[in-house]
């Protein structure tokens, strides 16, 4: 006897296509114009910021960071539709995701400066610190969704990951996790197609990542993750769900510049392909949009940078004059400060090195 165990299949989503036309059946109805614009300017401004942070870094003004161009709507899609008791679990490249939600920006240059300090405002956005160990974070999401269960609590944790980091044992032990205890938690692999220099077809043979979620027993779907629209409607549908289980949503996107500033992809990705995800820009299409509605142009474009890059220069002027307290060192990881610590600081507070 043969007899099939087990069928399933993975739904596609795209909103806004790459000209900027909207599929009207799939557009959320809580979304107005007006705060397309406010999304559309979300995404100028980490855009903004990710080029300023670039021009530091090759300045020596910042540390090694991760460039999120090209991947603006996968981010702002998300925070967007977030709720604001709900809490964010980045990996390294979410600085978009971390502003919309409202981190100050002097927090973010003083994180990019190499400061502890610049992760302590994290918390009141209800998000953890950058995490860089690859899909670390995946058992931290897992375990904070748990804890909202078990308190009760409305509160769905947003968890990103990239298609390498899908690749790793704490993605699947965090995802089967969820699945078994039904936990309000939403993984976004942000599939940017590289992993560094390794390709998306070297990580998985799967026509899908979000396939993944099949094998845990967890609703699983993809979207276009250049289609902010697209991206704000799975995911608050994955919010408002939230309490009857988790969801994976695969965000197919694209990478545009270096894995971080100590990489050179043109050693390892043709231009072309480059060229070719450059049509699919994510903020064209939106402006597309926005301007055949007669509610963005030039003007608005120009005011809308000068404002921000007034907002990012005076940001980065204090942080550069930040003076770090020697104490940060030892504070946030021990619940108190072991004796072994004590003597080393006491020495650093009596010290100026710093200075």
């Amino acid at each position: 006897m043969q007899n099939k165990a087990f069928e399933g299949s993975i739904d596609y989503f795209q909103v806004m296509d790459e000209n900027g036309a909207i599929d009207k059946s799939l557009y959320p109805q809580d979304l107005s114009d007006d705060r397309i614009v406010e999304m559309y300017k979300s995404m100028l401004f980490a855009r903004n910021l990710d080029a300023k942070t670039l021009s530091l870094q090759r300045q020596g003004r910042a540390d090694t960071f991760a460039p999120l161009v090209g991947e603006e709507a996968t981010q702002i899609g998300t925070a967007f539709a977030m709720r604001k008791d709900d809490i964010l679990v980045p990996n390294f490249r979410q600085h978009g995701a971390y502003l919309a939600r409202g981190l100050p920006l002097e927090s973010y240059f003083l994180y990019w400066r190499g400061y502890e300090e610049g992760n302590s405002k994290v918390k009141e956005i209800n998000a953890l610190p950058v995490i860089v160990p690859v899909g670390t974070q995946m058992p931290h999401a897992a375990g904070i969704a748990y804890a909202q269960k078990y308190r009760n609590k409305d509160v769905a944790v947003v968890a990103f990951v990239g298609d390498g980091g899908t690749s790793e044992g704490d993605f699947y032990e965090a995802i089967n996790f969820a699945g078994v205890n039904k936990l309000p938690m939403i993984s976004i692999i942000e599939n940017n197609q590289w992993a560094i220099s390794v390709p998306r077809n070297r990580q998985s043979a799967a026509q899908t990542l979000a396939q993944k979620a099949i094998a845990a027993g967890i609703k699983g779907v993809q979207v276009d993750g250049n289609d902010v629209i697209g991206v704000y409607k799975v995911v608050k549908d994955a919010i408002d769900h939230a309490r009857d289980g988790p969801t994976v949503i695969e965000c197919v996107t694209y990478r545009m510049g270096m894995h971080t500033t100590s990489d050179d992809p043109s050693k390892y990705r043709p231009e072309a392909d480059v060229d070719k995800w450059k049509a699919k820009d994510p903020l064209k299409r939106v402006g597309a949009y926005l301007r055949a509605k007669g509610l963005w142009d030039d003007a608005k474009e120009k005011q809308a940078t000068d404002e921000q890059m007034a907002k990012i220069d005076e940001a980065v002027a204090k942080a550069e004059a930040f003076k770090p307290d020697p104490k940060s060192m030892f504070e946030n990881v021990y619940s108190f400060v072991p004796e072994v610590l004590k003597e080393e600081e006491d020495d650093a507070v009596k010290s100026n090195f710093w200075m």
